[in-house]
């Protein structure tokens, strides 16, 4: 579980992530713009207790990623009004946010390991569906974990830049 004092950690693993995979899946200025707009922690997943790190050895932060109960689907838009509002679970799915592996070490299950955490958990708080917005990058994982797409947004980054996303979303089994 990450805790506060893994944030600058994680902000560099999120950056290094974007940098070194979005590149090939979107253009030079898509991928600077990601850099900046989605590879940020939204602290409100760690203040929850929803957000999981694996290490290498103790303090080599090489993947991230976290559900939440809350309404915020995906950070690359900024705010917007009714985010930190809590989800129903009886009606509502769970938000898988912000999954990031170092370029080094992906494809070693890690993505999966913290999806099966995410799952457990909103699992234990009664949710039954999660939902996510995935980048290009990600897209493989999510569909080998089972997501399902639901459509295809382009997401309008904070300083006008367009990215492809793929909304999904998946039945907790």
């Amino acid at each position: 579980m990450a805790n506060t004092a893994d944030t600058e950690q994680i902000t560099a693993l999120m950056r290094d992530s974007v940098l070194g995979l979005f590149g090939h899946f979107y253009d030079e200025r898509q991928t600077a713009s990601a850099a900046l707009y989605i590879a940020r922690l939204d602290p409100q997943l760690i203040e929850d207790g929803t957000y999981f790190i694996h290490e290498t050895a103790p303090g080599r932060i090489v993947a991230c990623g976290g559900w939440s109960r809350r309404a915020k689907l995906h950070a690359g838009a900024g705010d917007a009004l009714g985010d930190e509002r809590l989800l129903d679970p009886d009606t509502e799915s769970a938000r898988v946010r912000a999954m990031f592996v170092h370029p080094d070490w992906t494809r070693r299950g890690l993505g999966r390991a913290i999806l099966e955490d995410c799952e457990q958990a909103a699992r234990a708080e009664g949710f039954t569906k999660l939902e996510l917005m995935a980048t290009l990058p990600g897209e493989q994982l999510y569909r080998a974990f089972g997501f399902r797409e639901i459509a295809r947004p382009m997401l309008t980054l904070a300083d006008g830049v367009q990215v492809q996303g793929v909304a999904m979303e998946r039945r907790i089994g």
